[in-house]
C-alpha cells in the first residue's frame, strides 16, 4: 500500500503555530481546526456518516490520554494515526457484521420455511392412502402401528401386547409392514421408488 495514500491532506491550520504561541491561544482553539481536518479525512476515506463520530472519538482520546501535548506538531500526526486505527476498526466491524455484502430484504425476500403446495398435497395424499391401508388391516397390525406412532419402543410394545418375546414383535412388525405395502399396491408413494414410511 502506498504510504502517501495514508497521510492526511496537507491543509494548513488556519492559525499558525507561531501565532498560537504568541497570542497564548489555548489547546481548545488548536483542536477546533484539527477536528475539521479529521472529519474531512475520515469522509474522504469512506467513513461517510461515521466521520463525525470518528472525529469525536479521536478528540476524546486526545483529551483523555494525551492531555500533556499542546503543539500542533505533536497533535496532528497523533490525531491522524489514531484516526487510521479507528477507520481500520470500523472496516473490520462492518466486515464482521456483513454490512458490505448485505442484501435488501424488500428486493430479495428470504425463502419461506413453509413447504410448497405440491409437497403438502403429496403428503396429504400419502397420509390418506396410509390411513386407508391401515384401516383395512387386522386388529393386531392396527394396534402395533398405533403404539409405534405413539413413540413406544419394541420392548414396551411387547409388554403392552403380551407377546412372548421381543423377536415376536419384530416378526409382527415386518409382516404388518409387508401387508400394508401390498394393500397400497406395492409402493409407498403414488409415483415410483420404494421406501419405508
Amino acid at each position: 500500500m502506498d504510504p502517501d495514500a495514508l497521510t492526511p491532506p496537507a491543509l494548513p491550520l488556519p492559525l499558525g503555530e507561531a501565532f498560537v504561541a504568541e497570542a497564548g491561544i489555548g489547546r481548545t482553539a488548536l483542536l477546533a481546526p484539527l477536528r475539521e481536518r479529521i472529519v474531512a479525512f475520515a469522509a474522504s476515506r469512506g467513513a461517510g456518516a461515521h466521520a463525525e463520530d470518528l472525529a469525536q472519538e479521536v478528540l476524546v482520546l486526545l483529551h483523555t490520554k494525551y492531555g500533556h501535548l499542546d503543539t500542533a506538531e505533536d497533535l496532528v500526526p497523533l490525531a491522524f494515526q489514531i484516526l487510521r486505527f479507528k477507520l481500520a476498526a470500523l472496516r473490520r466491524k462492518a466486515a464482521r457484521r456483513g454490512e458490505y455484502d448485505a442484501v435488501d430484504v424488500d428486493a430479495f425476500p428470504p425463502p419461506s420455511d413453509a413447504p410448497d403446495p405440491a409437497t403438502v398435497l403429496e403428503r396429504k395424499e400419502l397420509l390418506a392412502r396410509l390411513l386407508g391401508g391401515i384401516a383395512r388391516m387386522g386388529e393386531r397390525c392396527r394396534e402395533l402401528f398405533r403404539l409405534k406412532l405413539q413413540g413406544r419402543t419394541f420392548a414396551e410394545i411387547q409388554g403392552l401386547m403380551g407377546a412372548a418375546s421381543l423377536n415376536t414383535i419384530y416378526t409382527w412388525d415386518h409382516r404388518c409392514r409387508k401387508q400394508l405395502l401390498e394393500t397400497l399396491g406395492g409402493r409407498w408413494d403414488g409415483a415410483s421408488g420404494r421406501g419405508a414410511p
